[in-house]
């Protein structure tokens, strides 16, 4: 991973001219855009990136139900950002200060940024922990590719009739799962609590498309880590006050670290490449993979039994997946 001082746009276009080469992560948008992959060449790479996040970010919901009586929620999202800021320092910290002023200019888009990816939707997932499955949570997350979908289209992005249609199987599938088999749904406040989450997730997503243009990938991902782990200072430290800490035990420490290295480090580098590369759209066509990832990891992890009429249902979702995907 190349940490090296971008370069002008004219000079990297000239380069891309002799050797075609991929965009890296440490380039502005405004020097990817000039030699962007066709999206022939684009798609794979981020259908790829979209499923590793995806495959991740399940088994955060099997780390956060598991938590959810042990680590009061603000600890346990404050925890996970300090962790997530430690993993990526050692590539990020760089960018994020060469790009200080940029990152300055455009301050109110990345505080928007981290609230909506890293404060609230990782607070929200937290809190549902404690009054809802795993499963749940997973298949409810499902449902935030539908919003980013009217996200994109309100933004003029043409989602086409194989991938409308795709994603109204993959939803059926998913709220015939979260209903048991009926479309009669009875949600819990954790549910409620999970949909607040798919809601800011899916607003998150969104504002990627929009990233300043002289704010790189590593330096944005650091930016809104660390305002995200800012923003939750107050709050965890009304929570060590009123609930006292927690005993840093393996059955503690090592969800933290599974949280903050793989589903918030990695996870969220892969989601944000994913995203420049095919969009919000059509990554969240993958995202629903997640209720199917969440319930196979959790039926060893959990004792929760997803049963016939669940594997029915994730066969609706993973077919509506692979129709959404398809040109």
């Amino acid at each position: 991973m190349s940490l090296t001082t971008p370069r002008h746009p004219t000079e990297t276009t000239n380069q891309a001219a002799t050797t075609n080469q991929a965009p890296t992560l440490t380039e502005t948008p405004t020097e990817t855009a000039t030699r962007r992959p066709a999206p022939a060449q684009g798609a794979g790479p981020g259908l790829l990136l979209a499923l590793l996040a995806t495959v991740v970010w399940s088994g955060s919901f099997v780390a956060t139900r598991d938590l959810a009586d042990s680590v009061p929620p603000v600890q346990a999202v404050f925890w996970r950002w300090v962790i997530a800021l430690v993993a990526v320092a050692p590539f990020a910290a760089r960018p994020f200060w060469r790009q200080r002023a940029a990152i300055r200019r455009h301050l109110g888009f990345t505080v928007l940024a981290a609230l909506f990816g890293v404060t609230l939707y990782n607070t929200l997932v937290h809190q549902a922990g404690l009054t809802t499955s795993a499963t749940n949570m997973g298949m409810i997350m499902a449902a935030s590719p539908v919003i980013m979908a009217g996200f994109a289209r309100l933004a003029g992005e043409r989602l086409g009739a194989r991938r409308l249609l795709g994603l109204t199987v993959a939803v059926l599938g998913v709220l015939l799962l979260v209903g048991k088999g009926s479309l009669a749904i009875d949600l819990g406040p954790g549910d409620l609590w999970m949909f607040a989450a798919a809601l800011s997730f899916a607003s998150y997503s969104a504002l990627l498309k929009r990233r300043p243009p002289r704010i790189d990938g590593l330096a944005f991902l650091f930016a809104t880590f660390l305002l995200g782990a800012l923003m939750l200072a107050p709050a965890y430290a009304a929570s060590l006050a009123v609930q006292g800490g927690f005993p840093a035990t393996p059955g503690t420490v090592g969800p933290l670290l599974y949280l903050g290295v793989l589903s918030s480090a990695v996870a969220f580098l892969a989601w944000n490449r994913a995203v420049s590369l095919i969009g919000p759209a059509r990554a969240g066509v993958v995202y629903h993979l997640q209720p199917v990832c969440v319930a196979l990891l959790s039926y060893p992890l959990l004792g929760e039994r997803p049963g016939l009429a669940g594997g029915a249902c994730m066969a609706l979702i993973l077919g509506g997946v692979a129709l959404s995907s398809t040109r």
